[in-house]
């Protein structure tokens, strides 16, 4: 696993998909992975889909852990994404906003049309950054920014628009050759950034402009 930063406060490394963001026992984690590599204490201040891979910090004490857990409480982490969709969006950026509520029976969030005691309201931006046409379809790579933390809430807004992520196959995405094709690219918080592209594979191969980023 790639360690980005490091000083006395914590961490910023890039976690790998299929890796757990936080500790649950003796299962592959990325806390467990740095408490093998000699950290007495690992603090998870926020997280990522196991399918999600990127930029994370994780606190290496208590009151690290406290001040970075205000920081993103706050608004003051900014969190930017990569992600790849089945098909084309009408405008070239914009912001959408929804009311998410997150079933707890089967682990998954959905935009509802009318007010239900659960639901949260989700808003992110996004901006399109190229499309190219495959034997599959429209694949198009967006750039999105987060203005809340919804469980879920790039993969639901978007699937809610009939545009899911490429490999999602829980919110209706029909190109299985992936995983769900999601990368935190960049975080900032605590005076400290950190950058990643996502693996040179199916589907971020496709585009041209990734490396540039």
């Amino acid at each position: 696993m790639e360690i980005l930063y490091e000083d006395d406060r914590l961490w910023l490394c890039v976690k790998p998909v299929g890796l757990s963001s936080e500790e649950n026992g003796e299962r592959p984690s990325v806390p467990l992975y740095l408490k093998q590599q000699g950290a007495v204490y690992v603090g998870t201040v926020h997280r990522l889909d196991v399918v999600t891979g990127g930029v994370m910090v994780y606190a290496k004490d208590p009151a690290s852990a406290a001040a970075l857990s205000a920081a993103f409480a706050e608004g003051k982490a900014d969190k930017e994404y990569l992600a790849v969709i089945e098909g084309k969006p009408e405008k070239t950026s914009d912001t959408l906003t929804d009311q998410l509520f997150h079933d707890r029976r089967s682990g998954k969030s959905f935009a509802v049309s009318r007010p239900r005691k659960g639901a949260k309201e989700a808003i992110l931006d996004y901006t399109l950054l190229e499309t190219v046409e495959t034997p599959k379809g429209f694949r198009s790579l967006l750039r999105i920014r987060l203005h809340t933390g919804r469980t879920h809430q790039i993969r639901a807004q978007f699937a809610s628009r009939k545009l899911p992520l490429c490999g999602d196959g829980r919110y209706g995405g029909r190109d299985n050759a992936c995983s769900p094709a999601l990368w935190c690219h960049s975080l900032s918080v605590a005076n400290v950034k950190g950058i990643s592209l996502p693996p040179d594979q199916y589907p971020w191969n496709l585009f041209s402009g990734i490396s540039a980023l």
